[in-house]
């Protein structure tokens, strides 16, 4: 019997709050008498493997890598969005969080434009320096696996 999956193996994903990956099997599992499928997800960023039941994919909010057309719009987005520079950080700092959550690169790229922004006029915090280096290296993470994606465009957003 053949399954029709939502990822294959090989398929470039994004997982919120872990970044991109590669989906590197699908695998059967025993775990505590039950049998199910699960993706085997090599993470790009660290040396960390996850794995997720097949049925639970959606829920997790995993998607496919964007697209080279897509990368047009969280541009203009990075270098032309307005931040909201007045909310106290605490507050900014759980906004941020949320959007992260996301998973959307371009509310990652909204991320890294605002913080790379603030840090040029003060020094971050040290929460802020860690969601900037982790947001930074998501969108970097996606961005390098966009087929067709420039080394010249890829640096735009460093």
């Amino acid at each position: 019997m053949e399954v029709d999956y939502l990822f294959q193996i090989g398929d470039n994903i994004v997982y919120p709050m872990h970044g991109a990956g590669i989906i590197k099997a699908i695998e059967e599992k025993e775990i505590s008498g039950e049998k199910q499928q699960y993706y085997v997800i090599k993470m790009l960023n660290g040396n960390m493997q996850v794995m997720i039941p097949t049925g639970k994919i959606l829920n997790s909010r995993i998607r496919p890598v964007t697209d080279l057309i897509a990368l047009k719009q969280i541009t203009h987005i990075f270098q032309h969005g307005e931040s909201d520079r007045l909310l106290p950080w605490k507050q900014r700092y759980k906004v941020n969080t949320d959007k992260i959550k996301t998973g959307k690169i371009q509310e990652c790229a909204e991320v890294v434009r605002d913080l790379m922004r603030m840090k040029k006029e003060k020094t971050l915090n040290t929460s802020e320096k860690k969601m900037l280096d982790n947001a930074h290296h998501f969108l970097i993470g996606e961005l390098g696996l966009i087929k067709g994606i420039t080394e010249n465009q890829i640096k735009s957003f460093c």
